[in-house]
């Protein structure tokens, strides 16, 4: 089943909320933004999330602000990282809360995942066809996303963003849920030799079978490859412990639906980008996220 319910909110935004995990933790706010319903100019359009494409950052702040308007929560709680493709995981206490919602340079600097539980911090981070992936402890009530390009996914990052939950917050990966968010698919997903031998090695080094090898890389005659990436973070996510039950992958690609999506690939690097949050709402808010 798709995690991701498409929800507009006013007849302006559109957003991806993760209904079940919303449903079921009730103090829990989660999903992913579209292109949809923002005040950015092409090739922007409209609802561009970062500040590091060359889009009018008076634009792009407004549509974070839109975005914290639409899901009840506070702008002053967006937390942002400024992403390198690495897999350094950072964890955002009530001093770090905030930061980046407005400027670059104040973001949390060359950090690819945030883990936080404190109530009321927003974890932002951003897309344009790299994997959101998002984790939630509802034992320990503690929260994380990391962006997941190919670099990022060879480096393990999801396994780093799990171990990194279990030594702060005494996380027990069988507890942990986890969902694969919108990002190029297998479909759209073409990479060369150079990528590919990256990919080989980090499936030899997980021991993944060579069954289930061969639906993450798909040789092709023109001797390169239809990477899987959302499928290899699913493998790398169920070996660092969290059980295949509590893993949900979506079927959204964001190369296929540039009518929803900005899509780096597709449109040449000249686009806008989505954010992945999570959060848990501050214990004294009553409000119910989007509606």
């Amino acid at each position: 089943m798709e995690p991701f319910v498409i929800r507009e909110r006013k007849g302006q935004l559109t957003l991806l909320e993760l209904e079940a995990w919303t449903r079921h933790f009730p103090k829990l706010t989660a999903g992913f933004t579209s292109r949809l319903g923002g005040i950015s100019e092409a090739p922007f359009g409209t609802l561009n999330c970062g500040l590091h494409v060359m889009d009018n950052e008076q634009h792009v702040v407004m549509n974070r602000r839109l975005i914290a308007d639409a899901i009840d929560q506070p702008f002053e709680q967006f937390t942002f990282a400024e992403q390198v493709h690495g897999c350094d995981v950072q964890v955002v206490t009530a001093e770090e809360a905030g930061k980046g919602k407005d400027s670059r340079e104040h973001a949390i600097q060359a950090k690819d995942a945030m883990i936080t539980n404190v109530p009321g911090a927003i974890l932002c981070t951003q897309y344009a066809d790299c994997v959101p992936l998002f984790f939630y402890d509802p034992v320990n009530k503690a929260a994380g996303l990391a962006h997941a390009g190919w670099k990022g996914t060879v480096l393990k990052i999801s396994m780093a963003t799990i171990s990194s939950m279990t030594h702060t917050f005494g996380s027990k990966p069988a507890d942990i849920r986890a969902v694969i968010g919108p990002s190029i698919g297998v479909c759209c997903y073409e990479v060369d030799e150079t990528v590919a031998q990256r990919v080989k090695a980090c499936l030899e080094e997980t021991k993944v079978s060579s069954e289930a090898a061969a639906l993450v890389l798909i040789s092709k005659e023109n001797g390169k490859y239809m990477l899987n990436l959302q499928e290899l973070n699913r493998i790398l996510i169920n070996q660092a412990g969290i059980l295949s039950s509590h893993i949900e992958v979506t079927q959204l690609c964001t190369s296929c639906r540039t009518d929803l999506f900005f899509s780096h690939r597709k449109e040449g690097g000249a686009t806008g980008r989505m954010i992945a949050w999570i959060g848990l709402k501050d214990e004294g808010d009553s409000r119910d996220g989007l509606n």
